[in-house]
């Protein structure tokens, strides 16, 4: 095995403990935004590993900060309201690990319950 891939398994498997459980999807996404990992509530909202970030919606990344975070090292937030949904979106670089980020938006179990609520 790599080392690259060794300090990939290792990322995923403190990803999977820390972010595992949030009601929120978290995807860890690689520099060329490639998801490696997603945690129980993206998967249940279709996200997978293996696919780039941006591939089945690119107007929705239109204001995408992650090159930003990755340059900066730092966390690079967005407030938004649309649809009568407040939403921020966080983009966090790994602490010590260069090119990769965590990315989720609060505000979309909200948005998916809206959703439900008016198709009834």
């Amino acid at each position: 095995m790599t080392e690259q891939k060794i300090r990939e398994d290792q990322l995923i498997t403190a990803f999977e403990m820390m972010w595992g459980k949030y009601h929120e999807p978290v995807r860890l996404i690689r520099r060329d935004f490639t998801i490696i990992a997603v945690n129980k509530a993206c998967e249940a909202v279709g996200g997978v590993p293996g696919v780039k970030c941006n591939a089945t919606s690119p107007e929705l990344h239109k204001g995408c900060q992650a090159m930003e975070a990755l340059k900066t090292n730092e966390l690079k937030i967005v407030n938004s309201d649309r649809d009568g949904i407040h939403w921020t979106t966080f983009w966090i670089p790994v602490s010590g690990i260069p090119n990769y980020y965590l990315h989720f938006t609060n505000g979309l179990n909200e948005y998916m319950e809206k959703l439900k609520a008016t198709s009834k």
